[in-house]
């Protein structure tokens, strides 16, 4: 009761400091979670997982730069060059569970045609790495664990998990599904269908 009430109090403190504001309540800026420390690289090596590459094109993306999960290179998206798959996703996800072993499937038989890009969107990324460990998911992590790739309204991304953007080689974005890949051989006619590659 007395965490309650205490709970209470501090909530109500809060608002009667807002009503005081006389602009906006700011925003609160990127997230101050760090996927970049030496136990997490420690982590990441342990659990295979490749490095991420930055980009050398340009993209109908949005000019957001985001860590390589669990330390590497910072990837822009804007200059991620397609045909590529990126798959949004966070470990407390069973959909996400059930389809990373399908996007491993493809990124070990198609990685060199169509490559997997993952954005681990959560503020915890030692268990994000966990996650891809147990499921055997080796293709390159970044991490929005602010979730800013939301904020871009030209994406029109739902929230929902997990997210495949289908990235055309035209650096256009030919599709968004936020459903989950229940087998290769969906993933592989959704490429063919959205990015007119023949695998």
């Amino acid at each position: 009761m007395r965490r309650v009430l205490a709970g209470l109090a501090a909530l109500t403190a809060g608002l009667v400091l807002l009503s005081g504001c006389d602009g906006a309540v700011p925003s609160p800026g990127p997230s101050k979670v760090d996927v970049d420390t030496p136990a997490l690289r420690e982590q990441k090596a342990a659990a295979g997982i490749e490095d991420c590459v930055p980009g050398s094109g340009t993209s109908d993306l949005p000019a957001l730069t985001l860590p390589c999960l669990g330390g590497g290179p910072d990837v822009d998206l804007s200059t991620l060059k397609g045909p590529m798959l990126i798959n949004l996703w966070y470990s407390g996800c069973g959909p996400c569970r059930r389809e990373m072993p399908v996007l491993q499937q493809f990124h070990d038989t198609y990685a060199d045609q169509v490559p997997i890009v993952g954005i681990d969107i959560e503020t915890y990324p030692d268990y994000a790495i966990s996650f891809a460990d147990e499921v055997g998911a080796t293709y390159p992590q970044l991490a929005d664990p602010g979730g800013t790739i939301f904020d871009d309204a030209g994406l029109r991304l739902a929230q929902a998990f997990p997210q495949t953007i289908y990235l055309a080689e035209d650096g256009s974005v030919a599709a968004i599904e936020a459903k989950e890949i229940k087998s290769l051989d969906a993933l592989v006619r959704s490429v063919q269908t959205n990015l007119g590659v023949t695998l």
